[in-house]
């Protein structure tokens, strides 16, 4: 791996020209990640791609004069000192607020690297030219930022809200509605047939944590999001299981208090809270009737509450 102050004139210009092309196929990538669901965005980095391409063009045109036909193969991981560039392009779906951040990323480090270089070059056409790319990816820079704080147009919001449904609130209800209605059975048959609130609550924390190991394992094998655009297998397995355990905590950190009436009456509310944010969630984003999310959630935790309290008596 060579280093930046070892390069020649020539080597600055041809790794320049590398730069810029690389820069113009991420870009390509970029827009072609995002025209499904972002059109517009996705036509800015067309624009991006274009104008990265012009650098390039401008970059030869100066070497070709100045050194002949042939172009060094240098690269950025030949050279020390640049930045490693996560491939988010290579990801589906493509993230919109990681695209953004990249490309903000890739025109600012391009910027200095254009203004060290000018200060190394001898040539006053070299110079020039570096100071004026310097200048323009600064611009470019301004751009990318531009392309960050854009508001997304109406059909795009619309997309972003489904993509929301689908990679956080489905895996989240999923498991806020296993943790809230699942736990309600060992939770309340242990306070009936203990009639101890340490006790019941030791059960409900392990059934809490147990059952959110299992659905955020379970939502995390389902599959890899590549053709379902569900998402980060992982992040889907992590908001599953977290709110599974959270669920399940809610109706069961009220048996810390001593009196047991009192904790059943208290964990009896906070049920009743959980099915209703549940039914909430299920109308606001999986466009469920109330009428059907209400009862589908109040039926399915009643039916479990009234198995718990049955083996609790038995």
């Amino acid at each position: 791996m060579r280093s930046f102050e070892s390069l020649s004139e020539q080597e600055i210009l041809a790794l320049a020209s590398a730069l810029e092309e690389e820069d113009a196929r991420i870009y390509d990538n970029f827009a072609s990640g995002l025209e499904k669901d972002y059109p517009e965005q996705a036509a800015r980095f067309v624009e991006m791609r274009a104008q990265e391409e012009s650098h390039r063009q401008r970059l030869l045109e100066l070497y070709r004069t100045r050194f002949g036909e042939h172009v060094p193969h240098l690269r950025r991981e030949d050279v020390r000192g640049f930045l490693k560039r996560s491939p988010v392009w290579l990801e589906r779906p493509l993230r919109l607020k990681a695209v953004r951040k990249q490309a903000s990323l890739m025109e600012e480090e391009t910027q200095r690297f254009y203004e060290v270089s000018a200060t190394r070059a001898t040539d006053p056409a070299v110079r020039r030219l570096l100071l004026d790319l310097a200048a323009e990816e600064q611009g470019h820079y301004q751009f990318a930022e531009t392309i960050g704080r854009s508001p997304l147009s109406p059909e795009e919001l619309k997309r972003e809200r489904q993509r929301f449904a689908l990679q956080v609130v489905q895996p989240g209800l999923a498991g806020l509605m296993d943790g809230s209605i699942s736990t309600l059975a060992p939770l309340f048959a242990a306070a009936f047939a203990t009639n101890d609130s340490m006790k019941t609550f030791l059960v409900g924390m392990a059934a809490s944590v147990g059952a959110g190991i299992s659905m955020g394992f379970a939502e995390a094998l389902s599959d890899d999001g590549t053709l379902t655009g569900r998402g980060h297998p992982f992040a889907r397995g992590v908001v599953c299981g977290m709110m599974t355990t959270a669920g399940g905590l809610g109706h069961t950190l009220p048996f810390l208090i001593q009196r047991m009436h009192v904790a059943i009456i208290v964990a009896l509310v906070i049920v009743g809270v959980e099915l209703g944010v549940i039914a909430w969630v299920r109308h606001r984003f999986m466009d469920t009737p109330w009428s059907s999310a209400v009862l589908q959630v109040v039926l399915g935790g009643l039916l479990v509450f009234g198995v718990g309290v049955l083996i609790g008596r038995s």
